[in-house]
């Protein structure tokens, strides 16, 4: 998948992967992969970034934790988190049937141009 596809849309697949629990940043990126069947490999220098400016939008929260002697910071869904992602499933519903509206063949009506 080209990475420009994903631009707009990384938000929303951040909040979703978040919805299930808790998870620290590798975890987000593993997720993302995993549920796109191996289509999205985002790098850290795309998912961090991210992360931060959500947690500053108070979408998500950050705890920080030493595990194996490394540290984490591990982020949760918040309340605001939980609505943003409800709209932007709402959003993408409306968008995505516009563009397969758009894209689909229509069976019975004419090429453009043609009366």
């Amino acid at each position: 998948m080209r990475p420009d596809a994903v631009r707009g849309h990384l938000d929303g697949l951040i909040l979703a992967v978040l919805e299930d629990g808790p998870r620290h940043g590798y975890a987000i990126i593993e997720a993302l992969q995993t549920r796109s069947g191996g289509a999205l490999e985002l790098p850290t220098g795309t998912v961090y970034p991210a992360l931060r400016r959500l947690e500053r939008a108070a979408l998500l929260s950050g705890t920080w934790s030493t595990v194996g002697g490394r540290e984490r910071r591990t982020y949760t869904l918040t309340r605001a988190g939980r609505h943003a992602l409800a709209n932007q499933r709402a959003d993408w519903s409306e968008f995505s049937a516009v563009v397969d509206a758009v894209l689909r063949p229509a069976a019975g009506r004419p090429a453009a141009g043609m009366p």
